[in-house]
């Protein structure tokens, strides 16, 4: 399960040292400000907006209510939220039965990209928190306008293997 890792964990980056903690509903600003900080999640109405407060908070305190699903922070010595991810066990019948252990929402800090941190932590998925879990494949998908982050994960080993579809639902009216 997830929420077995055991957390906080200390990060190493080459100008600092790190904690990765798992997010509380006292973090609500911090990740609002990080998905608004990257200019795809805010071309999708991610703002941080007040009035989306509401969604955003339920939104975190049903991630932290379940056990398969963990919203992690990076904090800096000042305990200023500097980055964030969303790790979602599943587990499945394909390949023999194996777990995956889906990466969701990293956003690292705009002011504070190509210093190591997302290094950092997506070291720690994959050599810590997939083990932990059981999960003996690490997946995540990311947006084709995101070269850079395609040539990031490319170099941490992760391979474009598949390609993914989404379908957005609209609410009945």
């Amino acid at each position: 399960m997830i929420a077995a890792l055991t957390l906080p964990v200390a990060l190493s980056t080459p100008g600092q040292e790190l904690l990765l903690r798992r997010a509380d509903l006292a973090d609500l600003d911090a990740l609002m400000t990080l998905l608004a900080d990257d200019p795809i999640s805010a071309s999708r109405g991610d703002l941080a907006n007040e009035s989306d407060l509401p969604a955003y908070e339920r939104a975190l305190a049903d991630l932290i209510g379940d056990p398969a699903n963990e919203i992690l922070l990076v904090v800096d010595a000042a305990e200023a939220v500097i980055a964030t991810m969303q790790l979602t066990r599943i587990p499945g019948m394909a390949r023999r039965g194996s777990t995956r252990l889906l990466v969701e929402a990293v956003r690292v800090s705009s002011a504070l990209r190509s210093g190591g941190v997302g290094t950092a932590m997506m070291r720690w998925v994959t050599d810590v928190a997939a083990p932990a879990t059981g999960s003996s494949i690490v997946q995540l998908t990311s947006d084709e306008a995101r070269v850079d982050a395609h040539r990031f994960y490319e170099r941490l080993g992760f391979v474009g293997s598949h390609r993914g579809f989404k379908y957005a639902v609209t609410a009945a009216s």
